[in-house]
């Protein structure tokens, strides 16, 4: 896994402090544009942070319906200091005919036409699963998740990610883009074969309804954040059977959806 210092960078910068202004340096966290090709064309502009272009590639491409086995997936070449990735598939899907080329911002979302739910909820199944944690189980892997977002701590310009069971952290990513934090964990499970249905998502963002349709589309039963889920998120999520949990932190936590797998919450 990259190193954080791989994602930051020292710069200079004039402070305001206390009604006076001093020279100085500022950590702030690295931005780079990466070009993928599918299959020897040219396919979409990813800007992320510097490090596991493999997971975010893989996992950006199951995220959109690309890669839908793992057998699917015939060979990847990352050239890092230029920015470009090279996947080569067994076959064009009709994700990958469809797809609208476009550029993909860090922050708010990808600028996709408004019917573009059409596409991304065809073929997920309700999800099902016996997983139940409780609120103390919650708020331990909250505070694991703020531990390890070091890149966050420093710059305040990272979201992340985490994986885990009912007790620990499976992996664990940082990216300046929150879509692009669960991409890479979307694509180290797709490459490790690491089994889902009782496992939750523990994202440092707000919940958009295009976070909650890659959470649907790993089968991962829960999701928990720090920050709050959107309307459209949670009606997805109810219809999805994933559990979304809100403001888990400081001892308090709101459940949106499917509380049931929370202990407790009836």
């Amino acid at each position: 896994m990259t190193e954080e210092n791989d994602k930051i960078v020292n710069l200079p910068v004039i402070f305001y402090r206390k009604n006076g202004f001093t020279a100085g340096e500022d950590v702030l966290v690295r931005e780079t544009p990466v070009t993928l090709y599918l299959n020897d064309v040219e396919f979409v502009t990813l800007v992320c942070s510097p490090g596991e272009l493999k997971e975010l590639a893989v996992g950006f491409l199951c995220s959109e319906g690309v890669l839908l086995r793992r057998d699917n997936l015939k060979n990847i070449t990352i050239n890092e200091d230029d920015g470009l990735i090279w996947v080569e598939t067994a076959g064009a899907s009709q994700s990958q005919e469809m797809f609208l080329k476009r550029f993909v911002t860090s922050c708010c979302g990808r600028g996709r036409a408004s019917f573009y739910f059409i596409n991304d909820t065809r073929g997920i199944s309700p999800i099902q699963s016996d997983l139940r944690i409780t609120p103390k189980e919650i708020f331990h892997l909250s505070n694991q998740l703020e531990n390890l977002s070091g890149v966050f701590r420093t710059t305040g310009g990272a979201h992340s990610a985490s994986l885990c069971t009912r007790t620990e952290v499976v992996c664990f990513y940082e990216d300046i883009g929150r879509h692009n934090a669960v991409d890479k964990i979307f694509g180290r499970c797709f490459l490790d074969g690491i089994a889902l249905n009782d496992k939750i998502l523990v994202f440092s963002g707000r919940i958009s309804s295009e976070i909650l349709i890659k959470v649907a589309k790993m089968g991962i039963p829960m999701i928990v954040s720090r920050s709050a889920p959107t309307e459209l998120a949670v009606k997805l999520a109810e219809q999805l059977g994933i559990s979304v949990v809100g403001f888990a932190r400081e001892g308090r936590l709101s459940v949106y959806a499917h509380h049931e797998r929370v202990e407790g919450a009836g």
